[in-house]
């Protein structure tokens, strides 16, 4: 164990994401083929050393839930410490129909657990970023630095600026200015992974408390940049940001690139996820399967391009898919075309159907329906 805790913020629900978040959280949105969102936040901390991590969920987290479970397949299934699941128990909601307004907010509703962390530092993070991370680095840094607040950032802008939160760095690699929403990209992307001392934390979240502010980057980063000793980390790697329905296809489609998934999956820090025995996947006669990711447990029977295929999945003889998703358990009925469709868990799709989108907006099909 090292002397890092990590907490995890797994309770938004992005409308933007439309039929991906209709019965679950951002967080647990597949990905990649057998993932989930949460799976790289969660990686990230064990591949650091982080024995204890919190994950405050508030609402559409029974998936989340099935997902990870007691935490065993992250080595996270303990009985000191380990995985914790953080549900609003206390919170009232103050009046908001129980919604958190925002991390500071969220972290008051469970004071008491902050209070009890045995490690002397703490990492905030989002749950809802696809990215691998070397969190050990980012600690080893942060210490030598002396900082109050150490910001991960990315070295180019990924998101809409109308969605995130970027920093200026001055001398001494001091952030001097924190900038939210801005109509475009300014100084460097922060990428909302935090590590500071659990002192500090506590101090802040009694702050904000007592001062009604839900927000950590007004109301701590941007308030307090000339008060705080904040530094950034400059990160250069794969490190997308999901926020609508045309960026997870991107962000899923740049899989298929040996490069993207060179940075993403890199063997020093795997990715793990929920383990399942699923056996080999069958490629009938005749099928075809070109540049796609495809997952164990499939069967194949038609013809398969530039898509990515989750575990269970089924296309049947004279099917096509092209620049596809297709998550868990989908089936895709004799001489169906798919082209630019994302299709959720357990979709089927009738005989002979032809379902068209376009790279700039996808097609997408919820949870459990038949098209």
């Amino acid at each position: 164990m090292n002397n890092l805790h990590g907490i995890v913020f797994a309770y938004r629900s992005d409308s933007v994401l439309r039929e991906l978040t209709t019965s679950r959280n951002t967080c647990s949105v597949p990905f990649g083929g057998r993932y989930r969102i949460i799976d790289f936040a969660l990686s990230n901390m064990v591949n650091a050393g982080v024995d204890d991590v919190g994950l405050i969920v508030q609402s559409s987290y029974k998936s989340l839930l099935d997902h990870v479970g007691s935490g065993k397949d992250w080595d996270l299934s303990r009985k000191h410490g380990g995985l914790r699941i953080l549900p609003p128990f206390s919170y009232s909601g103050g009046g908001r129909g129980g919604v958190y307004q925002g991390r500071m907010e969220a972290l008051s509703g469970v004071v008491s657990y902050l209070e009890n962390i045995r490690q002397d530092y703490v990492v905030l993070a989002g749950g809802d970023m696809a990215v691998n991370l070397p969190l050990a680095d980012v600690l080893a840094r942060h210490i030598e630095s002396g900082a109050d607040i150490t910001a991960v950032c990315a070295t180019k802008p990924q998101g809409n600026p109308s969605s995130c939160l970027y920093m200026t760095v001055g001398g001494g690699n001091r952030v001097v200015d924190v900038c939210i929403h801005p109509a475009a990209p300014v100084g460097y992307e922060s990428l909302d992974v935090y590590i500071l001392s659990k002192n500090l934390l506590l101090s802040l979240v009694e702050h904000c408390s007592t001062h009604n502010i839900a927000s950590f980057g007004h109301g701590v980063l941007q308030a307090m940049v000339n008060t705080l000793k904040i530094s950034p980390y400059l990160f250069d790697g794969f490190a997308p940001r999901i926020q609508s329905v045309s960026a997870y296809f991107k962000t899923s489609m740049a899989l298929l690139d040996p490069a993207v998934r060179a940075s993403l999956f890199d063997p020093e820090r795997p990715i793990r996820t929920k383990d399942r025995s699923d056996p080999s996947t069958y490629y009938a006669p005749g099928a075809k399967s070109v540049n796609s990711l495809v997952a164990d447990g499939c069967i194949i029977e038609g013809e398969v391009e530039n898509s990515i295929l989750f575990r269970g999945v089924k296309v049947e003889k004279g099917a096509r898919i092209a620049n596809s998703i297709l998550m868990q358990g989908t089936v895709v009925k004799a001489d169906a075309i798919m082209n630019y469709v994302i299709a959720d868990k357990n979709v089927t799709v009738g005989a002979g159907r032809m379902l068209m989108g376009s790279d700039t907006y996808p097609m997408a099909i919820a949870k459990n329906s038949v098209v």
